[in-house]
């Protein structure tokens, strides 16, 4: 689904006045019924991961975090059931399994008389039964469930839809009959940054050649487009030469402005793909 740079705004100043709720998630697809509940969801996502880029830092001050700790300490002692880490999380409007790292964190320190290594605390944030306190366990567990776009528990979901989208991809390459190398192979051969898939023989889509498709279960902003080209899009053209990028929820249609220089932007696999052996037929 292809939006408007101005359709696009109006859902992102919509999310700017609500909070990253699943609740909001259901006012956001009242207001636009119009849209798929895919595209939607993953605007929130994003638009939600800015917010938190923006705000990160103030989160992170030794004087935040120990105001959250001790917040976090005297709630519990209070009612060691009650989501105190999740409604902390929610008043100070950060995330919860961002909230819920900080205080472990620190609990760890506490404990160790030494910072924990990144590795121990995603240990413990994926399986909270690790972490040697049951009350905040509990707390790290409750957190975690109740994030929609933070926490291992969202980077599972995305991870997996993901995959799904590029098994997806490979069925349907498979179907037109078309050979291509898929991105394991092309790193069992050396290369470092690959596509998905490298066409073997070239195809022509919309009449622009295509050597390479990138499949992205996301709906392509400004922000992540940017970040894409800078960091994939421009390193595969400069190696491959020109691609399609399928992404599966939708984009900014202004951002398909690449295509002269060779990259062009669909939602879906194409169906008018012109294949080599398609055009000699013809002769």
């Amino acid at each position: 689904m292809k939006l408007s740079k101005a359709q696009y705004d109006e859902i992102a100043q919509f999310l700017g006045h609500v909070q990253p709720t699943r609740q909001s998630l259901r006012k956001l697809k009242k207001r636009f019924p119009s849209q798929s509940q895919s595209t939607l969801l993953s605007i929130f996502s994003q638009e939600y991961q800015k917010q938190i880029k923006r705000t990160h830092a103030k989160h992170h001050t030794a004087e935040a975090i120990e105001t959250y700790y001790q917040r976090y300490l005297s709630g519990v002692v209070k009612n060691a059931g009650a989501p105190v880490l999740l409604e902390l999380a929610n008043e100070v409007d950060f995330a919860p399994s961002l909230m819920a790292r900080i205080v472990l964190e620190r609990f760890l320190q506490e404990q160790e008389g030494t910072i924990p290594s990144k590795t121990l605390i995603n240990s413990m944030l994926r399986d909270p039964s690790q972490i040697p306190d049951g009350v905040l366990a509990n707390q790290v567990y409750q957190c975690t469930v109740n994030d929609c776009c933070y926490g291992p528990l969202v980077d599972c979901i995305k991870h997996a839809i993901g995959h799904e989208h590029e098994v997806l991809l490979r069925e349907m390459l498979l179907e037109k009959n078309l050979s291509f190398l898929a991105e394991e192979q092309l790193r069992a051969k050396g290369y470092d940054k690959t596509p998905d898939f490298i066409l073997e023989v070239p195809v022509a889509v919309e009449g622009h050649i295509i050597h390479w498709i990138e499949s992205k279960a996301s709906f392509g902003d400004e922000c992540s487009h940017q970040a894409y080209l800078h960091d994939q899009f421009w390193s595969y053209w400069n190696r491959f030469g020109p691609g399609l990028v399928i992404y599966w929820y939708g984009f900014i249609e202004e951002l398909d402005c690449h295509r002269e220089r060779g990259i062009l932007l669909k939602d879906c696999f194409p169906t008018d793909i012109v294949t080599l052996r398609h055009s000699v037929a013809q002769h």
